[in-house]
């Protein structure tokens, strides 16, 4: 099973492909100096094999590495995501109200 993760601008969305086949995206949004990611979806017969976890890291990854944006996490698989990995929560935007 050959996987690759492409980050792809022109579609506002983080990719992974197994074998070819699409079977994950993240979908995301610029907010000025923010980046929402909005929505992570699975393809059915790839769920449960952590792909969703895999695209949502190499998407956090490449906002670090790329840009000082924070991210929003508006998709419920990226909230938690980001609860597993507290260490990655410098990556979000505060929540000062």
């Amino acid at each position: 099973m050959a996987t690759e993760i492409r980050h792809e601008p022109e579609q506002d969305r983080y990719a992974l492909r197994v074998d070819g086949q699409l079977a994950s995206v993240l979908d995301y949004r610029r907010l000025g100096d923010s980046i929402a990611f909005v929505r992570t979806f699975t393809n059915p017969p790839y769920r449960g094999s952590g792909l969703a976890a895999e695209l949502v890291e190499f998407a956090a990854d490449d906002v670090e590495a790329t840009s000082g944006a924070r991210i929003v996490p508006s998709c419920w698989y990226v909230e938690e995501w980001f609860d597993r990995h507290p260490d990655r929560r410098h990556l979000l935007e505060s929540r000062s109200s």
